[in-house]
C-alpha cells in the first residue's frame, strides 16, 4: 500500500500514522475550508501539505497538467462573469474583479488537486478504501449496504489503473467498450484506532463549529 508507516528518513518528521478514516476526514475538512480560505490560508494549507508529505509533489503537478484545459475555462468564465469596472474600459475585456476573483478561484482549485494527491499517496488505494469504510460504518445503522459501495469504489479505482486503447472513449459511447473484470473478493484492511486520531477529529470538529458560530 502507497504511505505505508512508519517511515525512515527526513521524511518520518512528517509523517504521522493517522488512521485511514481520519485521514480522510482531516481531507473532507481541507476541501470544505478551501472554499473560504484567502491567499495567505491557502498558502499555509499548500505549505503543510507539501511538507508533511513531500512525494505529492510528483503526482499534484500530473493533475494540474491534466487540469489545465479546465482551470483555464474556470478563469475565463470568471473574470468575464463578475460584475465591476472593465479593463482599461474596453467593452469587451474582463473586469478588474472579475480577475481577481478568477485568480483566487483558480488557486483553490489547485489548491484541491494538492489536497487529492495528498490523499492518494498518503493512503494509497487500499488505505483510501479501508478510510471510506471506516467513515461509512455508522451509516450501516439506517440500514444503507456501505459495503456496495466500498467495493463499487474499489473496482472504479481499479478500471483506473487499467491502460485503455487508443479511442476507447469512442467504443463506450457506443456501448462497444470491453470492461476489465475487477476482483473477486476485496479486502479491506483497517488499523487500530488511537488516541491521536480522536484529537485529531476534536480539533477538526472545534474549528468546523467555531466556523459556524463566527
Amino acid at each position: 500500500m502507497i504511505g505505508t508507516w512508519p517511515r525512515k528518513g527526513l521524511c518520518a518528521f512528517w509523517e504521522s500514522d493517522l488512521h485511514p478514516s481520519a485521514a480522510l476526514v482531516l481531507w473532507l475538512a481541507g476541501i470544505v475550508a478551501i472554499q473560504y480560505l484567502d491567499y495567505p490560508g491557502l498558502g499555509l494549507m499548500l505549505a503543510a501539505a507539501v511538507f508533511s508529505t513531500p512525494a505529492i509533489c510528483r503526482p499534484w503537478l500530473g493533475y494540474v497538467r491534466r487540469a489545465r484545459w479546465l482551470l483555464l475555462s474556470l478563469w475565463l468564465i470568471v473574470a468575464f462573469n463578475t460584475p465591476g469596472e472593465a479593463l482599461r474600459d474596453f467593452s469587451w475585456a474582463p473586469t478588474y474583479e472579475g480577475m481577481a476573483e478568477a485568480n483566487l478561484q483558480a488557486v483553490r482549485l489547485l489548491a484541491m488537486l494538492a489536497l487529492l494527491a495528498w490523499l492518494f499517496v498518503r493512503l494509497g488505494r487500499d488505505g483510501l478504501l479501508g478510510g471510506l469504510w471506516g467513515v461509512l460504518y455508522p451509516l450501516r445503522c439506517l440500514g444503507l449496504d456501505t459495503g456496495r459501495l466500498v467495493i463499487r469504489l474499489s473496482l472504479v479505482l481499479e478500471n483506473l489503473q487499467t491502460e485503455h486503447e487508443k479511442g476507447a472513449w469512442k467504443k463506450m459511447l457506443v456501448g462497444e467498450a470491453r470492461f476489465v473484470d475487477g476482483p473477486d473478493s476485496v479486502r479491506v484492511a483497517m488499523p487500530h484506532w488511537k488516541m491521536a486520531d480522536t484529537l485529531l477529529l476534536i480539533i477538526i470538529a472545534m474549528i468546523v463549529l467555531g466556523g459556524l458560530l463566527l
